[in-house]
């Protein structure tokens, strides 16, 4: 296959794609490399993937000097000409979005860029699958899709009508755009609902990073809603075997669907919305816990009052993804917190 990778720069991104490139697919990665976080780390992970900084610019396709099945293009989904432009040039088999303005309180502040990356650039993104017979598009939702929802476990069958951020609701968003064009345009469409996605590699803005980075420099850490979170935490490589495992399996419309009793996750469209989470959902402290122990110290503590747009917990019913794909997130969070932090110190020297 030829895949494109959006957000390949990304932290989900930069593993898909050196997932994809070791089975053997060709890949071509874009990524506006955006200053939302710092973009060294961005650069670093594409250099671990053999393109180097200086070699990256706007609207340019650069080859891997390491892995010849592999090029990247710094590109913003925005740029509806230039992006049609490389769908036509490169004939993709399948798109897996990963690209998008992340983040729920920075939603709260800068609203225009989740609506130019999220719904612009996703729209340009199911035009350019229209128009190029694309076999199948992949793209991330997220499990602040569920909002106000505090039916637990989430469900792909429950409503999600309710979000409360902007992020969120720019998700909910797609998912909708994404079913508008598997039906009229026959686009086979699997939106993944990620949980708390963690590892190496990973965002410097997500808690688990951050947690390290202040513990190591003495600094208090803040926990809010006083600590009474929990979180569904899923380690990167369960995030990238399930989207292995739904790129190689496109969805077929759901013969059996009632118009009278809606399931939200299918439809006889070729539609399908799947959560990828780890399924045991762990208390904020008892992750600290687990980040304490790996370091060897004990963080100070700064607790503050919950959050706008946060919600109390976050809990992935996985049942469809091993119903239909055979898979189940299962790593730890003792192993992937070990691996993380033993990656943090390799990359900061520490």
């Amino acid at each position: 296959m030829k895949v494109l990778v959006t957000g390949a720069a990304g932290f989900i991104g930069y593993h898909l794609a050196a997932r994809l490139i070791s089975s053997g697919e060709t890949v071509v990665g874009i990524d506006s490399i955006n200053d939302y976080y710092d973009t060294n780390i961005k650069y670093d992970r594409l250099a671990e993937q053999g393109i180097q900084k200086d070699e990256v610019c706007y609207n340019h396709l650069t080859k891997s000097l390491t892995s010849p099945q592999y090029s990247f293009m710094q590109l913003k989904l925005e740029d509806k000409n230039n992006l049609n432009t490389l769908f036509e040039e490169q004939q993709f088999d399948v798109v897996v979005n990963l690209a998008a303005q992340a983040g729920v309180r920075y939603s709260l502040t800068n609203s225009q860029a989740y609506i130019d990356s999220n719904i612009i650039g996703f729209t340009n993104i199911l035009e350019c699958s229209r128009y190029h017979q694309i076999k199948h598009l992949v793209y991330a939702s997220s499990s602040s899709i569920y909002g106000l929802n505090e039916n637990i476990p989430f469900s792909t069958s429950q409503n999600v009508d309710h979000p409360i951020s902007l992020y969120a609701a720019s998700k909910k968003s797609n998912e909708l755009m994404a079913h508008v064009y598997s039906h009229l345009f026959k686009i086979p469409t699997t939106g993944l609902r990620f949980f708390t996605v963690y590892g190496p590699w990973g965002r410097p803005d997500m808690a688990y990073y951050s947690f390290t980075k202040s513990i190591l420099e003495g600094k208090p850490i803040q926990v809010f809603n006083n600590g009474n979170m929990a979180r569904d935490f899923t380690y990167v490589d369960d995030i990238v075997e399930g989207v292995v495992r739904v790129i190689n399996n496109p969805p077929h419309g759901n013969a059996v669907w009632n118009s009278k009793q809606q399931d939200p996750s299918s439809s006889p469209a070729p539609y399908k919305i799947y959560n990828i989470g780890n399924n045991a959902p762990v208390k904020l402290l008892d992750f600290i816990v687990t980040i304490e122990e790996e370091l060897g110290i004990e963080a100070k503590k700064e607790f503050l009052p919950i959050q706008p747009g946060d919600v109390p917990i976050t809990y992935a019913d996985v049942s469809d993804l091993v119903a239909d794909l055979g898979y189940k997130p299962n790593t730890s969070i003792k192993t992937g917190i070990r691996e993380f932090i033993k990656w943090y110190k390799d990359y900061y020297k520490v």
